[in-house]
């Protein structure tokens, strides 16, 4: 299983440094672009995405979130910090009841 990395450039150049591929995209076209490319590879077993990529494909990003199939979904915060829901905000989005 490998690891795909979706951002922007640095935290793709950083991933890089430790043998993880990837792709830089900063508009919703490029995003989307490296997304269907990450999809291609049955062998990315995860997709590390930052939160800004994320955001400008949420509805797609989402729906892996939520399911049980391949590949995992990672999101992390974005170059400069951000804010990632917590655990509770994230069972809520899930199961579509308030905790």
């Amino acid at each position: 299983m490998e690891y795909f990395v979706i951002g922007d450039e640095d935290t793709v150049l950083g991933f890089s440094l430790v043998g993880v591929s990837g792709i830089a995209a900063s508009s919703s076209d490029e995003v989307k672009a490296a997304w269907d490319k990450a999809l291609e590879d049955k062998a990315h077993g995860v997709i590390i995405i930052t939160q800004d990529a994320a955001d400008r494909i949420r509805e797609t990003v989402d729906r892996y979130l939520f399911s049980e199939s391949f590949p995992l979904v990672v999101e992390i915060p974005a170059r400069g910090g951000g804010k990632s829901p917590d655990l509770r905000e994230l069972v809520n989005q899930a199961i579509g009841v308030s905790i």
